[in-house]
C-alpha cells in the first residue's frame, strides 16, 4: 500500500539523529546518523506535491524532487534513484554538501510553521540505498564512436561531464594537476561533511566505465594546452579557481597567517595518511592555539570545524555582517556553535598584532549601511569601537579568484572576462579558441559544487552537439 503525500500536517519535519557536539569535536566522522527506511519515507511523504515546485525551480541541476519524494515515500526506491541519478551526476555527494537551507529546502513552500521537507537527507538515504543494493552502475557506452575528449580539471565539474561523454561512446581523458581525483571534494572539503572514500567509490565506477585518469598531470606545465587539442577532438577545461583573495592591512604578513584552502589542503592530505610537512613544522596544525578564522562562507565554517577537531585551544570567527547576511550554511553556523565555535558578528580586522608570528587581531565593530544595487546591505565601521582578540593562528576564508589563466595554460589567446575568468559563449560553453569548452568555476567564479556539476553536465551536451556536427561535416566531404 502506497504512502499518501501532503503528510506534513500530520508528520513533523525530522532529520536524521545527529551526534552529540562534544563528540564529534573528537573525530572526523560524519555528524549525521543514516535514516531508516520507515522515518525516511515518512519524511518524503510530507511532500505537498505542488505543482508549481519551487524547490526544484531553485536547484541548479533541477532535479525532479517531488517525483523522487513520492517514489520514496511509496517505497520504490529503485525508481527514486533512477529519477533522482537523471539529473544529478552525484546525488549521494549533494545530498551531503549541498547548502539545502539555501537552496531547494530554503524555497520549500510548505508553511514555515510546518517546516520544509528534509530534501538532502532523503536524496542521501535514497541514493546510499541504491550502492547497498547495487543499482549504481558505471556510465557504460552503447557504442564506441571512435573520438575522444580531453578534459582538463578532475572535480565535480570535469568528473560530471566525463561521465556524460562517456555515456555517449567518447573515449575521455581526465587531466588535473592533484595527486588523486575529486579536486576539491578530496582536498577542500572536510570528512565530518564529506567522507572521501564516497569520492573515491565514484572514481572507480568511471574508471569501471573506461574513462582514463591523468593525475599529478599540470596542463601549461607537463603537457601544452596545445598538446591536449592535438591529442582530442575537443578539449574541456574545468579547472576551477584557487588563488585566495588577499587581506591587507598592517601585519599582514606575519607568520601563523594562512589562506583557507592551504589549512584544509593539509588537515585533508593528513587524514589521507599523507606527510604533510607544515603539519610537522606546527605551521598548519591548530593544536593547543588560539585559532581565529575571518570570513563567513561555507568554506570559513569548514575552517573553523577542523580546527575544533585538531584540537584548538579556542576557536572564532569574525565575520563583518550578521548572522541573517552571511554567505554560509546557516546550518553548518549552528553546526559549530554545537561544536564550541565562537562567532563575533557585525566585526572586522583592522591590523594583526605581533613581531615576526601573529599573536592577535585588532578589529572593530561595524554597522549595516544602506543596501546596494543587489539588495545587500553594506558595512561601515563603528566608531571608537575598537577591540582586540588574541590569536597565534589566523585563517583567511575570503574567496577565490583565478590565476592569469592564459598564462597558467600557456594560451595567450584564450579570452578572459573583467574578472580574470575564462570568456565563453554562454550557449556553447566555447573559449575563445576553438574546440576548447570551459566549465565550473573557471567561468563562474568560486561557487557551489552543485553548480559546477551542473556546467559540468551542459558543457559537455555542447561538446557533443559539437563533435557530431565535426564527425558530420567530414563525412559529407569524403
Amino acid at each position: 500500500m502506497s504512502t499518501p503525500m501532503l503528510q506534513f500536517v500530520r508528520v513533523p519535519q525530522q532529520t536524521p539523529d545527529k551526534r552529540e557536539g562534544t563528540a564529534r569535536r573528537a573525530d572526523f566522522r560524519e555528524i549525521y546518523t543514516e535514516f531508516d527506511a520507515a522515518r525516511a519515507r515518512a519524511q518524503a511523504s510530507r511532500c505537498s506535491q505542488c505543482g508549481v515546485p519551487f524547490c526544484q525551480l531553485h536547484c541548479p541541476l533541477q532535479n525532479n524532487i517531488p517525483d523522487w519524494l513520492k517514489l520514496a515515500a511509496e517505497g520504490r526506491l529503485e525508481e527514486a534513484y533512477e529519477v533522482s541519478s537523471a539529473t544529478n551526476s552525484f546525488p549521494e555527494i549533494c545530498g551531503r554538501i549541498c547548502p539545502q537551507d539555501r537552496l531547494c529546502e530554503g524555497n520549500c513552500v510548505i508553511e514555515k510553521g510546518f517546516d520544509s521537507v528534509t530534501i538532502g537527507a532523503v536524496e542521501r538515504f535514497i541514493t546510499d540505498t541504491a550502492f547497498d543494493r547495487g543499482w549504481v552502475t558505471p556510465p557504460l557506452p552503447r557504442a564506441e564512436n571512435g573520438m575522444s575528449v580531453g578534459i582538463v580539471g578532475a572535480g565535480p565539474g570535469g568528473l560530471a561531464a566525463a561521465g556524460e561523454l562517456r555515456r555517449h561512446g567518447y573515449a575521455v581523458h581526465v587531466y588535473d594537476r592533484y595527486d588523486r581525483v575529486g579536486g576539491l571534494m578530496i582536498y577542500g572539503i572536510p570528512d565530518f561533511k564529506l567522507e572521501k572514500r564516497l569520492v573515491q567509490r565514484r572514481q572507480r565506477l568511471l574508471e569501471q566505465a573506461g574513462i582514463v585518469f591523468h593525475p599529478g598531470t599540470d596542463i601549461g606545465r607537463d603537457l601544452t594546452l596545445a598538446d591536449l587539442r592535438a591529442r582530442h577532438g575537443a578539449v574541456l577545461l574545468a579547472t576551477g579557481v584557487y588563488r585566495a583573495r588577499a587581506l591587507g592591512g598592517p601585519g599582514a604578513g606575519l607568520a601563523g597567517i594562512v589562506p583557507a584552502l592551504g589549512y584544509l589542503t593539509a588537515a585533508n592530505r593528513r587524514l589521507l595518511g599523507d606527510r604533510v610537512a607544515e603539519f610537522e613544522s606546527g605551521a598548519l596544525d591548530a593544536a593547543g592555539r588560539e585559532v581565529l578564522v575571518i570570513g563567513g562562507g561555507d568554506t570559513a565554517m569548514d575552517c573553523v570545524r577542523t580546527a575544533v577537531r585538531q584540537g584548538a585551544r579556542s576557536v572564532t570567527c569574525l565575520y563583518r555582517r550578521d548572522r541573517a547576511n552571511m554567505p554560509g550554511s546557516l546550518r553548518e553556523v549552528a553546526n559549530a556553535e554545537e561544536e564550541g565555535v565562537a562567532f563575533r558578528w557585525l566585526s572586522a580586522p583592522e591590523a594583526f598584532l605581533g613581531d615576526m608570528a601573529v599573536t592577535g587581531v585588532r578589529a572593530v565593530r561595524m554597522q549595516l549601511g544602506q543596501p546596494d544595487a543587489s539588495g545587500r546591505q553594506g558595512v561601515e565601521p563603528v566608531e571608537g569601537s575598537h577591540f582586540t582578540l588574541p590569536a597565534s593562528l589566523v585563517i583567511t576564508a575570503l574567496g577565490f579568484d583565478a590565476e592569469d589563466l592564459p598564462v597558467a595554460f600557456g594560451e595567450p589567446a584564450l579570452a578572459v572576462t573583467r574578472r580574470g575568468t575564462l570568456a565563453i559563449d554562454p550557449v556553447s560553453f566555447m573559449t575563445s579558441l576553438p574546440g576548447v569548452f570551459a566549465a565550473g568555476d573557471i567561468v563562474r567564479g568560486a561557487s557551489l559544487v552543485v553548480w559546477a556539476i551542473r556546467d559540468g553536465r551542459d558543457a559537455a551536451a555542447q561538446i557533443h552537439t559539437y563533435m557530431q556536427q565535426i564527425a558530420e561535416a567530414a563525412v559529407a566531404a569524403e
